[in-house]
């Protein structure tokens, strides 16, 4: 029978988007971009994930550039990779506020062995996804920034939940990071019905820009709803 950590991997490394996009939009998929990425991934899934135990599922909106978009596991930059996972990348440095909030969480829930015992994290839209500015910048982008956009990711967002969902994971309880991102998934869940309940957590990213000073209560109602269900 196989392990959790082989079908995850082969999820991540089946990624690919081909269909189109609206203007000035693109996304970025580090398994094609960086063959190390795969390789950390690996080692990442096969470290806390090599079992058959099912798990809660957390879902975020879409990877940002400096996290997963390098990683390749959501909401790990390369610093919390290695100072938390004691996975060194070799080809690329980040710093992802996200992903400080993440770990901050997970350091006291118990640990990266035991959170991840329990929960798995993916996002709705599995890839991330860059908006090019007036500039000619590339800046992070959400799936539902745009109308036109959701509409055509979201043949791409319910398979590849359903391919999720097939892996083994607790479907009765998903806790959806940030209040839109939750919105767009009832949508989809209302027509689709893979998941029972869904409970909304505030964004990492939002707590970390504009929330600081109470991050501790955050915290704690992190892990008060994770602990719950």
């Amino acid at each position: 029978m196989r392990t959790i950590a082989e079908k995850i991997i082969e999820f991540n490394t089946q990624l690919h988007y081909h269909n189109k996009l609206p203007k000035g939009f693109a996304v970025v998929n580090p398994f094609i971009e960086n063959p190390e990425t795969v390789k950390v991934m690996e080692q990442f899934y096969k470290k806390f994930y090599n079992d058959q135990h099912k798990r809660k599922f957390i879902i975020g909106i879409n990877p940002g550039r400096h996290g997963a978009g390098i990683t390749g596991i959501p909401f790990t930059d390369t610093k919390r990779l290695e100072s938390f996972c004691d996975i060194k990348m070799l080809s690329a440095h980040s710093h992802e506020p996200s992903s400080i909030f993440v770990y901050d969480v997970i350091e006291k829930y118990g640990g990266t062995t035991k959170f991840y015992k329990d929960f798995y994290i993916n996002s709705l839209f599995p890839l991330a996804i860059v908006k090019q500015t007036a500039t000619k910048k590339l800046v992070n982008a959400n799936y539902y920034d745009d109308d036109v956009l959701f509409e055509m990711l979201r043949p791409y967002i319910i398979n590849n939940l359903k391919k999720q969902v097939a892996i083994g994971i607790n479907t009765n309880t998903v806790f959806v990071l940030g209040k839109k991102n939750s919105f767009f998934l009832d949508k989809i869940n209302k027509e689709e019905k893979l998941f029972g309940k869904l409970v909304t957590l505030e964004h990492p990213r939002f707590i970390q820009q504009y929330k600081s000073k109470q991050k501790e209560t955050y915290i704690d109602k992190y892990l008060q709803l994770l602990n719950s269900f």
